[in-house]
């Protein structure tokens, strides 16, 4: 089978090695292309994003090439949810070879997301950091050194002010096929997450995993499998031109 990219987009505060474990467990064909938003990692010079759209943006020019020039799929996790979202619509929109399949892990629909105010980015450090550790917000022990707090908490408070700031526009893609995995242990509605399937006309699947927000952690080869099936027998390619 012809190798598929899959371009993967962190939640709050990642970067582009938060999905090691990805690689590790990947199938032969499936090509694990770790993105980066600035302020972090190898960007760590660059200004820090606080709008989801910016951030979109920025992921577009960086794979532009590639999406046009083999297939390829978006994978999103938190934060990296609504950025996959809006990166797609703009890929539809600039009339560039479409993504076969779009997976989102650990959030509500976008609608419903963006309904629920929330302004955590808002609070005083401690307690704000406070707040990130209470909701399941950093992958384990990243916030229990003050070395690390420092470097991250401007990091995490850009993050968290995109995702809280994100307002929804209704523009359904057109049969993309939309893979949905949630921790069992997550804050979100049933109702909620099943909104997804309001974002495109394509049947949507969804897959509960034992765990919280950070699932993804011990589950990547559960994730990954779920991944490779989906790849390995879609319904639809959207095969470059």
């Amino acid at each position: 089978m012809n190798t598929i990219n899959l371009f993967c987009l962190p939640f709050a505060g990642g970067n582009k090695y938060s999905f090691r474990e990805y690689e590790l467990n990947a199938g032969k064909f499936v090509n694990i292309i770790p993105l980066e938003y600035p302020g972090r990692g190898a960007r760590i010079k660059e200004p820090l994003l606080t709008n989801v759209h910016d951030m979109a943006d920025d992921i577009y020019r960086q794979i532009r090439h590639q999406i046009n020039a083999a297939p390829y799929a978006i994978y999103g996790h938190s934060l990296g949810t609504l950025v996959s979202l809006i990166l797609t619509r703009k890929i539809v929109s600039n009339g560039d070879n479409l993504p076969i399949h779009l997976f989102v892990t650990g959030t509500s629909g976008p609608a419903s997301y963006a309904k629920k105010k929330r302004t955590r980015h808002l609070l005083p450090k401690e307690e704000f950091i406070k707040s990130v550790i209470e909701l399941d917000g950093s992958p384990e022990g990243v916030l229990d050194h003050p070395e690390l707090v420092d470097y991250y908490e401007p990091i995490l408070r850009a993050d968290f002010k995109a995702a809280e700031t994100f307002t929804y526009e209704e523009n359904i893609l057109p049969d993309l096929p939309l893979t949905v995995m949630t921790g069992t242990n997550e804050s979100y509605d049933n109702e909620d997450i099943q909104t997804w399937q309001n974002e495109t006309t394509w049947p949507a699947v969804f897959y509960k995993l034992p765990g919280g927000h950070f699932f993804i952690l011990k589950n990547a080869a559960a994730i990954m499998n779920i991944i490779t099936g989906k790849l390995q027998a879609p319904d639809k390619i959207n095969l470059p031109h």
